[in-house]
């Protein structure tokens, strides 16, 4: 059960970084692509009627961590504490933002909420990224498993890091042109004319940044966690992942380049999940390690739940999703296509 339950939280999480991955690319995007009040209004709606749905993906995925790993759950959220709080408040300032922006036609509230969309799409993506180098990296676990993460030290991995330091930093500059690179492939998607071949010409040049950090990071990783590639080793049929990083990563070019937006945007989902399980792979079966005593390390066995639990809430795992990709089907199916100002549609 163990086994089962750490990859269904992570095809959750991978879930919320493709869905929401994509609004967060929008929102960074939105004060360079957009010329003007109509086009900011087009990358708006072309996110409107999914982007709170998205977010029902990281909120699944902490629900589940409660019940399935709840050692896990409870060191993370307090050791994060910090960091979990800006989070929350930045999804808020996110969210407020896109639903308050069209209440009044004053040019300065608009303004105001169009620099809250990109600041907190930004930072939430830069933040998202970072929390992941920090559970690759490791944190310093106390015998009771919990921990204490100053915001940064000297920048430098260790015994006792920070939350940031330069790996975390690398992380979160790597989540930042990747949910980039993906927002520009949905616009190519879901606009058309000026405002498509801006989002076409900015993926073009944004992924040469993107194929260079993704370089510089794959090894990054294998410095500061030597035991990186243990499971890889052990099973090398897994070396796949890195190759489909790699495929994806070509075909995000090649499909960008033809106006093959459609592919190009599936091939950023494929690079996406593919980071995301390849960072599983080197961490199984650990679900947050040590910076310093591997022996206190938190492993699936120390934070799984009794049998009773988890065989009960998989039932009612299995049950809320099928309720909830009804729903994204229903969703997306109702919401395919261009969007454009005079098609109804979401109203902000």
């Amino acid at each position: 059960m163990g086994f089962i339950w750490f990859w269904l939280v992570a095809v959750m999480l991978v879930a919320y970084v493709l869905f929401d991955g994509f609004d967060l690319g929008v929102g960074i995007l939105h004060p360079f692509l957009a010329r003007r009040e109509e086009e900011r209004q087009l990358m708006l709606r072309a996110i409107g009627p999914v982007w709170d749905g998205n977010e029902v993906w990281l909120l699944a995925s902490g629900g589940t961590l409660y019940f399935a790993f709840p050692l896990l759950y409870a060191s993370a959220f307090s050791g994060f504490y910090l960091a979990l709080m800006i989070v929350l408040w930045l999804l808020i300032m996110r969210g407020a933002s896109i639903e308050l922006r069209m209440q009044m036609e004053i040019g300065v509230w608009r303004s105001f909420f169009d620099g809250l969309f990109f600041i907190s799409s930004a930072l939430l993506a830069i933040f998202f990224g970072a929390a992941l180098a920090n559970v690759i990296r490791g944190v310093p676990l106390n015998e009771d498993g919990y921990f204490f993460l100053p915001l940064w030290t000297n920048w430098r991995v260790g015994p006792e890091p920070g939350i940031l330091d330069w790996y975390s930093v690398l992380g979160g500059v790597v989540a930042f042109v990747a949910l980039a690179v993906h927002g520009a492939l949905y616009l190519a998607v879901k606009t058309e004319d000026a405002l498509q071949q801006r989002a076409r010409v900015f993926a073009r040049w944004a992924w040469g940044v993107l194929a260079a950090l993704t370089v510089i990071s794959l090894p990054a990783s294998i410095i500061v966690r030597g035991d990186t590639l243990v499971n890889y080793k052990s099973y090398p049929v897994t070396f796949v992942v890195p190759l489909m990083v790699v495929l994806s990563l070509v075909c995000i070019c090649r499909f960008s380049r033809h106006g093959g937006d459609r592919m190009a945007f599936a091939s950023s989902c494929i690079y996406l999940s593919a980071m995301l399980v390849g960072a599983a792979i080197g961490l199984y079966p650990r679900l947050l390690p040590s910076s310093g005593d591997a022996a206190r390390d938190i492993t699936i066995p120390k934070a799984l739940s009794g049998p009773h639990t988890l065989h009960v809430g998989l039932a009612w795992w299995a049950l809320g999703m099928l309720l909830a990709l009804t729903y994204f089907v229903i969703v997306y199916r109702m919401f395919r296509g261009k969007v454009s100002l005079d098609s109804g549609g979401y109203g902000h």
